[in-house]
């Protein structure tokens, strides 16, 4: 097995996006590899309490260029307590597992880390976004499973 080079953290902010962030650390650290961030604006201004886009709902928002500021500012700050050079962040608008990929892709990303909620019943026959990225990316994937509380 190659070592990998580069490894792609794909935040969701999800209240359980610590043991994402903490695997992706660790395997960059582990491998000596270049780690990377993308975080995917798909369902703003609806803020999502359970994984997605979270927005602090006491702040005063009154425009869609504040929410997205707010995006903004909390990616950069996860950005910067991983180190990740500023040239290797993504916070796109579009289909988290679209852009995912084409990152992956146009980065020559080998490992994608992301987090999975083993979703059940109807949600699996829906999909979730680790699980198309797994589907249909020709590197590595790691889905860690988030419980859910």
């Amino acid at each position: 097995m190659q070592d990998y080079q580069h490894i792609l953290l794909a935040a969701d902010y999800s209240g359980h996006c610590g043991t994402v962030i903490r695997k992706a650390k660790a395997l960059a650290h582990l491998y000596q590899a270049k780690l990377s961030a993308i975080h995917v604006l798909d369902n703003i201004p609806m803020p999502d309490t359970n994984y997605g886009t979270v927005i602090k709902l006491d702040i005063d928002i009154d425009s869609d260029e504040k929410l997205l500021e707010a995006e903004k500012d909390k990616f950069v700050q996860l950005c910067n307590r991983l180190a990740i050079d500023p040239a290797n962040r993504w916070l796109v608008w579009g289909i988290p597992k679209q852009e995912i990929i084409q990152i992956a892709v146009q980065e020559q990303v080998d490992l994608i880390v992301a987090g999975s909620h083993g979703r059940h019943d109807l949600a699996l026959l829906l999909g979730s976004t680790a699980n198309s990225i797994l589907h249909h990316t020709s590197c590595d994937v790691l889905a860690v499973r988030l419980q859910e509380e």
